[in-house]
């Protein structure tokens, strides 16, 4: 594995374990799905989105596990149980240790598979993306907790 690839697998694994203490965080877990005023996305359904979008784009463009994204569901299921959600995480996390070490560095130079709304972008620049993306909306979710549980 190249110290490229080691390096983002690091930084998505830090950033899901955070993501697990956040969802564990919430003293009510109902409170995982509240939304109000200018927050419309919840804890629950940005976790959800996270697991997706790194098992879509990581998972199965990347690794050929088969992974087939239900992106609607993501942001449209509600209530999903706190300890699913934690387990599609341990899930994720099992799947990138699995993939990340097997991208070569001539997939890291290629483009991405799939072309993005953005255009097209080199595999090492969306994996940077995807690590902030992670990182963004983890943001997100600690907010929620701290305003809205």
């Amino acid at each position: 594995m190249s110290s490229f690839t080691n390096s983002i697998l690091t930084l998505l694994t830090r950033d899901l374990q955070k993501l697990k203490e956040e969802i564990s965080s919430y003293k009510k877990e109902e409170n995982l799905w509240l939304v109000k005023s200018d927050i419309s996305n919840s804890a629950g359904n940005l976790c959800l989105h996270l697991v997706g979008n790194l098992n879509a784009f990581i998972g199965a463009e990347l690794g050929n596990t088969g992974y087939i994204r239900q992106r609607e569901d993501e942001f449209g299921l509600k209530d999903v149980p706190r300890d699913e959600m934690l387990q599609k995480t341990d899930e994720t996390i099992a799947m990138l240790k699995n993939v990340v070490p097997s991208i070569s560095q001539e997939d890291l130079e290629n483009e991405f598979p799939i072309v993005m709304s953005f255009g097209p972008i080199k595999t090492s620049l969306f994996l940077m993306h995807l690590c902030s993306h992670l990182t963004y909306h983890l943001g997100q979710i600690n907010y929620h907790r701290r305003l809205l549980d």
